[in-house]
């Protein structure tokens, strides 16, 4: 396995061209690995050399051996542990398992500690994909952490958000990765640095199971992935435009860097520009205009309230307005037809509206 994997390392150098990378001292990496290599077993040493060779500068200094070995004997735990991650791919497992995080977030000690949290979850599932939905809906309940704007940073490790109990979505997502990852599921932080509408970011999970899925992390619905309420938004995403696109992180080295909005001007950690998964696999009508809503106190902060909406040829449409436990563009929406008018109400308040482009009606909720 070594020959293979070292000729593997030499075949994707020479594909990659003259591509700059992070990788200002390699004789500092020899010597880590080199000492680290002795303290695992053997059928370890691959994995840990390729995580070692691969990973950031910062981590080379300031992980201790104990950190790694620790990572290392809990991430093959779960691959052979688990039915589904005894076969996966070196590929795979190597980018999207044994990684101990996505990007920058505080470099916690989870891996043992969420291997028996959350080995009993998920004991039971047939799937990778079962497994992971099981955890979107039942972990952040276990821990008490939820969606809220008043987190203490965008960029929280796994243990800072479970101190905090509030993550954003890029906290509660590393959250769900780590999750998955320690019980084998291959997982990998995505998001896009602003929405095609200037809306805003976001940032949400995908797992591997024979197809990547994703998911929202602390946003399932029911026992099911790939369904998601940035849908029409993400399927609006500008292959290679850094601003505008959608990427996925990934841990060898690539042509990209992950645009990080928290740290716009930090370009170290590797990505995957995956905008066409999302425009190939959500289609929307062209004749249909995305159409959101919320309900505002007195402060500006949304509430949840029943919201109508009736229009031409008896459209009738009930649904719930989102609170401010919900991420910050998740509102309650609708797809209505170009050109007809709709009347959107609720208890306090009323809006008529005819459509044209998509647009963010506001509802006052007292």
């Amino acid at each position: 396995m070594r020959t293979l994997f070292f000729l593997s390392i030499l075949l994707y150098f020479s594909c990659i061209g003259n591509f700059s990378f992070n990788k200002s001292n390699p004789k500092k990496r020899g010597i880590v690995i080199k000492e680290i290599i002795k303290e695992v077993p053997p059928e370890q040493r691959d994995a840990m050399e390729w995580l070692i060779t691969y990973m950031p500068e910062a981590d080379v200094k300031n992980l201790s051996h104990d950190y790694l070995i620790e990572n290392s004997e809990y991430a093959f735990k779960a691959k052979n542990h688990f039915q589904w991650a005894k076969d996966l791919p070196d590929e795979l497992f190597l980018n999207y398992v044994l990684p101990y995080s996505s990007l920058n977030e505080r470099r916690d000690r989870w891996r043992k500690d969420f291997f028996y949290k959350f080995s009993k979850i998920v004991e039971n599932a047939n799937s990778a994909y079962e497994a992971a939905a099981i955890l979107n809906n039942q972990i952040f309940t276990i821990l008490g952490v939820e969606y809220s704007t008043k987190r203490p940073k965008a960029d929280q490790s796994p243990y800072e958000s479970i101190d905090a109990k509030l993550a954003s979505c890029t906290g509660l997502s590393f959250l769900l990765i780590d999750a998955c990852r320690s019980v084998g599921i291959p997982a990998r932080f995505v998001g896009t640095p602003m929405w095609h509408n200037d809306s805003g970011n976001h940032s949400w999970v995908e797992i591997w199971d024979g197809v990547w899925h994703f998911t929202g992390a602390a946003e399932p619905v029911d026992d099911k992935l790939n369904q998601v309420w940035f849908s029409d938004l993400a399927s609006n995403a500008k292959k290679g435009d850094m601003k505008y696109g959608i990427f996925a992180a990934t841990w060898n080295y690539t042509e990209l860097y992950f645009p990080m909005d928290w740290l716009p001007g930090v370009k170290i950690y590797n990505a995957i520009d995956v905008t066409d998964h999302y425009k190939n696999h959500i289609q929307i009508d062209s004749d249909l205009v995305t159409v959101s809503i919320r309900a505002l106190n007195q402060e500006g902060q949304r509430e949840s309230v029943s919201v109508i909406i009736t229009g031409e040829d008896n459209f009738y449409f009930e649904g719930q307005s989102k609170n401010e436990t919900h991420d910050t563009n998740d509102h309650l929406t609708v797809l209505l037809p170009k050109g007809k008018v709709f009347t959107i109400q609720s208890e306090n308040d009323a809006k008529i509206l005819e459509i044209e482009n998509e647009c963010l009606v506001s509802l006052s909720s007292k």
